[in-house]
């Protein structure tokens, strides 16, 4: 007698003769940061077309689908919205910038751009990335900037400044981790105490950092606060 097949078998013998086929097309690539590698690789952009199959011929369409990100190394695939994410390349020039735009802007707020102001900024810029920064280009870039913008030492943060913060801060908000975003706002911090208290220029613009930075006014008080204490 031949064994009576159930549901679980009926199922399985229809999935062999009929199915769902997607021919993928790239319409784009580059680099990206990979979310299930954990680093950066290449990647295609793909659309597909469905079709139905018989026996594994494909007899109808089904429509459209994707767009996706395929990873060239893992094959695995995405959401395009995972191109949002910078790779860590990326993700390190945009951190070296903004701090080096912190720096700069925390010293032209300052009464004067002072050697111990100066090599605090200049051993922060490094730390971040740039490796040759010396507290020479560092002055000579904020007497440019001051130069450049009619501004004078110790004035509070104008619109111009402002901009330039927010342009290198925005971007990058998104991407840092709550404490990510703190220590950018405490490097900017222990420069402006470097040479004494805060100036209400230098409390503005560190203000204005904050706020680039999504971080509340009060959590923006309370860090400047505690910069002020010796760790």
């Amino acid at each position: 007698m031949l064994p009576v097949r159930g549901r679980n078998g009926r199922a399985a013998g229809l999935a062999r003769v009929l199915g769902v086929r997607t021919a993928w097309t790239c319409v784009g690539d580059g680099e990206f940061f990979c979310p299930g590698c954990g680093g950066d690789r290449n990647y295609q952009r793909l659309t597909g077309r469905r079709r139905l199959t018989l026996v594994g011929v494909p007899v109808l369409p089904r429509g459209g689908t994707g767009p996706v990100v395929e990873c060239a190394a893992c094959r695995r695939h995405f959401g395009t919205d995972v191109l949002d994410h910078p790779t860590t390349v990326r993700f390190s020039a945009m951190l070296r910038d903004a701090v080096h735009t912190v720096a700069l802007a925390v010293l032209a707020a300052g009464d004067t751009c002072s050697r111990a102001a100066l090599e605090t900024a200049a051993a922060a810029v490094r730390a971040a990335g740039f490796d040759g920064c010396t507290e020479e280009q560092l002055a000579a870039l904020v007497e440019a900037l001051a130069a450049d913008t009619g501004r004078v030492h110790g004035e509070p943060c104008g619109a111009g400044l402002a901009i330039e913060l927010h342009e290198a801060l925005d971007p990058l908000a998104p991407h840092l981790a709550p404490a990510g975003r703190e220590a950018v706002l405490l490097r900017g911090a222990r420069i402006a105490l470097a040479d004494g208290p805060y100036t209400p220029a230098e409390r503005d613009v560190l203000a204005t950092v904050g706020a680039a930075l999504t971080i509340c006014a009060q959590d923006v008080k309370r860090l400047l606060e505690a910069a002020r204490t010796p760790s």
